[in-house]
């Protein structure tokens, strides 16, 4: 289930922290009602496609989803959140 976050983080991870990343998804899980599968697989997606077009500064990554209360009627809306260091454009090629 956390074989994604294995790519993200450094190997030295205490498990406080790995306690702690199960939590968020959890917590995550309950929110947005996704599964952390479905998760995992936007995040493999997004980051696959951006990696395409740049270096991606790993130690920085975040990426969850959230509810917030939209424009009409005050219904809930998710929301997928990330935040994707970069740590340099590729060069196109053409």
């Amino acid at each position: 289930m956390l074989d994604i976050f294995k790519v993200f983080s450094n190997e030295a991870k205490t498990s406080k922290s790995v306690a702690k990343e199960r939590l968020k998804l959890v917590l995550v899980h309950d929110r947005v009602d996704c599964s952390p599968q479905f998760l995992d697989m936007i995040k493999s997606d997004i980051l696959r496609v951006i990696s395409n077009y740049a270096e991606i500064d790993e130690d920085g990554l975040e990426i969850k989803m959230s509810k917030s209360r939209g424009d009409q009627e005050d219904m809930p809306v998710s929301a997928l959140v990330a935040n994707i260091p970069l740590k340099y454009i590729k060069e196109r090629k053409i």
